[in-house]
Formats: C-alpha cells, structure tokens, sequence
C-alpha cells in the first residue's frame, strides 16, 4: 500500500513538472474570463477559432525540427519571407481569387526550400547552438528582405511607378502596407479602388467553405470517437501494438461523446450565444487537418525514424549509417516549406499585408504557442500544438483584461501579452537546462563500474 502511495505521488509530482507551463498559462486564462467584463462565451470562442486557423499551420511547421534534435526553430521566419514574397509578386500582377492564392504556394515552395537548404547547412556549422542561431538567421533575414523590398524593387528590378502596391514619391520599394483585395462581392462603393485591383486573394481559401460551428463540432466528435473505437479494436487484435490504458481510453470516448451530445443539443435548440457563434472555415481546417497527418505519417517512415534518431543521438545515429547532417537540412526545409505554406494561409486570413513588419513575432508567438501546449526542446507532437493554440491564443484575448482589472491603463495589457510570450519561452529553456542536470547528476550516482562500461561502449559504437 505504501509503495502504491509513492508511486501515486512520484506520478503527480512527473506529471505536474512535466506540464508546469500548461498549467500556468490555463490558470491565467481561466483568472482573465474571471475578470472580463467584454468577453461572452459566443465572442471568446470566434476569436479563439479564427486565430486557431489562422495560426495553425506555422505552429505545426515546428514540429519536425524539434524530433530532428534542432530545438525550437525560431528561423521559421525565413519561411515566412517565401511566403510574403510570393504573395507581393501575385498582388503586384493582381491575380485574383483562390487561383492566385494557389499561385502564391507554388512560388513559394522553390523559394522556401533554397532558404531552407541554405538555413540547414547553417544549423550543421553551429551544431548545439541552433536555437540561437535560428534567432540570428531570422534577424539577417529581415536585413536582405527589407532591402528587397525597399531598394531591390523598383530600383534594380522595374515596376510600374503608379502601381498601388509601390512607393508613389519615387517607386521605389512597396507601401508599408498593401491590401490583398477583397472578392468582387463584398465590394464597397466607398472603396476607391477599381473591380480589377479590388478583387484579391483576401480569406480566398476561408470562403470556399464554411459551416456552422456546432455542425462542425459533431462532426469532428464523431470522426473521433469512431477512430478511437476503430484504433482500439485494432490494437486488442495485435498484442504487440502500442494501445493506451484503460483509463486514457475511456476518457477520450467520454470526452468526445460528451461533446457530440452537446453539439447535437445545441444544433437541435440553439440559443442566443450558440446563434452567434461564426462559421468554421473548412477548407482552411482540410488544410491544417492535411499537414498534420502528413507530420504523423512522416514520423512513422524510414526518414522520420531517422530524424527521430539523430534528435536522441547523433554520434549513435552516425554509427548507425544515417547520414546526420542530410537528415537535418531536409528537416528544415519541410518546416520552411510548412512555414511558407503557414504565413500564406496567415496572411489570406487577415486581408491586409504590414510589408516590414508581418513576420515579425511570428517565430516567437508560434514557439510559445508550441511551449504552451505541452511541448518542451526536445519532444512536440499535434497534440502539443492544438492544446496551446487554444490556450495561447485565449490567454492573447484575455490578457487586456487582465491589465485592466491590475491597472486602468490599456497598455499595461499589451505590456502583459508580451511578457508573457517571453515568460513561457524562459520557463520552458529553464526546465529544459534543469532537467538536463538533473538527469546528468542522476548519472554520476550510478555505479563507476556501469558509468564507465557505458562510456566505453558508446565510444566503441562512435568510432564504428
């Protein structure tokens, strides 16, 4: 009975440090709805749900470098420039609609993957050093884009001076901000712009489907309880497959049917709140759904396998005939690609392009994000990136109130939002360092006999 006891507690003790930051961060979103006074249920959700969408895709795109062994990939800005010079180029040319914003993904791609591989050779010359690094690229990057985009353009490159995109004064370099055009439909007689430059790609991708929110949330419960069911069935039928425990699976079953019941509920008897809940852009959600079945599947593959084997070891990955530093640069550039493909879909979703200053915090919003939802340096998955989606995004809503009820003033709000984005990038660096030494101390307790039979072999293997 004691040895169960300590066991219990040992577990909630791991579990607690484990997931310390998620359990800050929810506990300041839950004090923030306290504190709101102008936040109802129906609006808390529309914003959780459009920033979920709009940001999902570049918080996924840090996945793969975390099981790489590359850390937190903050370089996943340079990504972000492939996008955003690619949406300047089909915006200059006026390609309207979801053809233009294809275009943009097909431009992007070559381009991504040149900064990717160029990105990863970098990661390789500063091995053990690539989250600093990461930042630094991101940096360097914004130097050569805004020299692009305010000499290179218009100075080297022509471009026609009267073009509503480019600088008027001597056009040279692109407006500090430029609209992506809105669907002819949605046109205003006030705007002053002509059918042709009006018609753009903005939320181009969020329109070609939309559904009730409640009608997609049944959706989604269902979709998932049969997986869980169909997955269970499968993994009682072969032994030898992983399979959670009992009570994991049942909470799931419980959760998602609890949840279909309640869609279903609401969808039968809405009430005022549910009637204001905004449409689930599905496309943007197929897309999201897409790239995270892709990561899935990419783990379970020979080259994931490899990238998860260079991220624990790379002298034993070396030793083992994988080619370490091929593996690292290919697992850049999927999130440069991810990355580009993300500030895309970002930027179609807000309309409106900030030319010098889109990408910036997009690296440190998406880690901590990623932070948020449970993931540490070394270990991410899609669960990690879901769950702090939601609660990053909601702690971003909450966090004016929060400085309302400590101050009057509104900036101190803006004042917390950033803090906090530091906060958890800080606590999570500073768990992961402390772990490390713990784990390194726990060594040395071992026996000098076993410590140095392991060093001796792990050597041996090395120089194999």
């Amino acid at each position: 009975m004691e040895n169960k006891e300590k066991t219990l507690n040992a577990n909630i003790r791991a579990f607690l440090l484990n997931n310390i930051v998620t359990i800050i961060f929810l506990a300041i979103v839950v004090f923030g709805i306290v504190v709101s006074d102008d936040h109802t249920a129906s609006s808390l959700v529309n914003d959780i749900t459009t920033r979920f969408f709009r940001n999902g895709l570049l918080v996924l795109s840090l996945i793969i470098p975390v099981i790489a062994g590359l850390g937190l990939n903050f370089g996943i800005v340079v990504g972000a420039f492939a996008g955003m010079l690619s949406i300047i180029f089909v915006r200059y040319h006026m390609v309207p609609g979801i053809g233009g914003l294809l275009l943009c993904f097909l431009i992007a791609t070559p381009i991504a993957i040149l900064f990717g591989f160029l990105t990863g050779k970098l990661y390789n010359k500063t091995r053990g050093q690539e989250m600093i690094a990461s930042l630094i690229v991101g940096y360097f990057a914004e130097m050569l884009y805004l020299i692009f985009v305010l000499i290179i353009i218009g100075g080297v490159i022509p471009v026609k001076a009267d073009h509503f995109m480019v600088i008027p004064a001597n056009g040279i370099g692109i407006r500090s901000a430029f609209d992506m055009g809105r669907p002819i439909e949605e046109l205003d007689s006030a705007v002053g712009l002509s059918a042709r430059e009006a018609s753009g790609m903005a939320r181009s991708l969020d329109r070609i489907w939309r559904m009730d929110f409640m009608v997609a949330i049944a959706l989604l419960m269902g979709a998932l309880l049969v997986f869980f069911l169909i997955r269970r069935y499968l993994a009682n039928k072969n032994p030898a497959a992983a399979k959670d425990s009992k009570m994991a699976f049942f909470l799931k079953i419980g959760f998602c049917g609890a949840a279909l019941l309640f869609a279903v509920y609401c969808i039968i008897w809405p009430n005022s709140e549910v009637s204001k809940l905004q449409q689930i852009p599905v496309a943007t959600g197929l897309v999201i759904i897409a790239i995270a079945l892709f990561t899935a599947y990419f783990t379970k593959t020979k080259l994931g396998q490899d990238c998860r084997s260079v991220g624990q070891n790379q002298h034993i990955a070396n030793a083992a005939g994988i080619n370490v530093d091929k593996t690292r640069i290919i697992a850049t550039i999927i999130s440069t690609v991810l990355a580009a493909w993300g500030m895309i879909v970002y930027l179609q979703s807000m309309g409106t392009v900030q030319t010098y200053t889109a990408q910036r915090q997009i690296g440190l919003f998406s880690v901590a994000a990623l932070l948020i939802g449970g993931a540490s340096v070394t270990k991410a998955s899609i669960k990690n990136v879901v769950l702090g989606l939601v609660i990053f995004h909601s702690m971003f809503i909450v966090s004016n109130s929060i400085g309302r009820f400590i101050s009057s003033d509104e900036g101190v709000g803006e004042f917390m939002r950033s803090t906090l984005v530091y906060a958890v990038i800080g606590i999570s660096l500073g768990l992961h360092v402390w772990k490390t030494l713990k784990a390194s101390r726990d060594k040395q307790k071992l026996d000098p006999k076993e410590v140095a039979m392991l060093n001796a072999a792990s050597d041996k293997l090395a120089a194999e």
